[in-house]
């Protein structure tokens, strides 16, 4: 019995040990790039709006990465009529649950959730898009070292190539594709600049402000202290 209960004691301790194994690659911070979060938003538009939704997130809110009213519409709206509809997709989960085993989630806070399990999503989301490889025994034809058995295909092979698991447990890429390693790396960090982005489109603006507050707060906390030794200089 003291057995069992110290097994059930130290589970969480276990889980926590073999959750920390996993060593996730540092995401580019482009969170003030919006060259970089507009680059981000037309890869989402164009490679993963397809399958996944950000129903939480509206086309208008490209507006504050620097894109008008004109560029939202013309080049990014292929599912929606209004800018000011939310960026949802025509497939039905139903549908998606036959075709691939379970719906593609909504990505709308996709890194703020894997923040929460992992500690950075951002990171999180860099691996994953670029830990890919070839797996005939998985039924897409496509396995991942972040999330093993992944029943997502990658959508993004033709870009990055063909990855396989070596011998040594580490990647190697067999065949290019279209854009160098480096060049591959680069815009997944757009790509995932953007997810971060869209899960708390006020986040730097909330950073700023936060900042702005602890100076204002820090300057009144100076004149408190000069009007509290003014009070108290003739008490002995």
């Amino acid at each position: 019995m003291k057995k069992l209960l110290l097994v059930l004691l130290s589970a969480p301790l276990l889980a926590f040990a073999a959750g920390a194994e996993l060593n996730l690659d540092k995401a580019p911070d482009h969170s003030r790039d919006q060259a970089a979060l507009q680059n981000g938003a037309k890869i989402f538009v164009n490679y993963c709006l397809n399958c996944h939704s950000a129903s939480y997130m509206r086309y208008n809110r490209l507006q504050d990465i620097g894109l008008t009213e004109a560029q939202i519409r013309d080049n990014l709206m292929f599912a929606a009529d209004k800018v000011g509809e939310p960026m949802t997709i025509a497939m039905q989960r139903a549908d998606a649950k036959v075709w691939f085993g379970v719906a593609p989630p909504d990505l709308t806070v996709i890194a703020r959730a894997r923040a929460s399990e992992f500690g950075s999503g951002a990171d999180w989301l860099y691996t994953y898009l670029r830990s890919f490889y070839r797996d005939d025994e998985r039924p897409t034809g496509w396995n991942n070292v972040v999330f093993a058995n992944v029943g997502m295909p990658h959508i993004l092979w033709e870009l990055q190539g063909d990855q396989v698991m070596g011998d040594d447990h580490h990647l190697k890429l067999v065949r290019p594709g279209k854009m160098a390693p480096a060049e591959y790396d680069a815009m997944v960090g757009d790509l995932v600049a953007y997810l971060v982005y869209m899960g708390e489109p006020m986040g730097e603006f909330r950073k700023s402000l936060g900042v702005v507050v602890l100076i204002a707060l820090a300057v009144l906390f100076v004149f408190a202290l000069a009007l509290k030794r003014e009070f108290w200089k003739d008490v002995h």
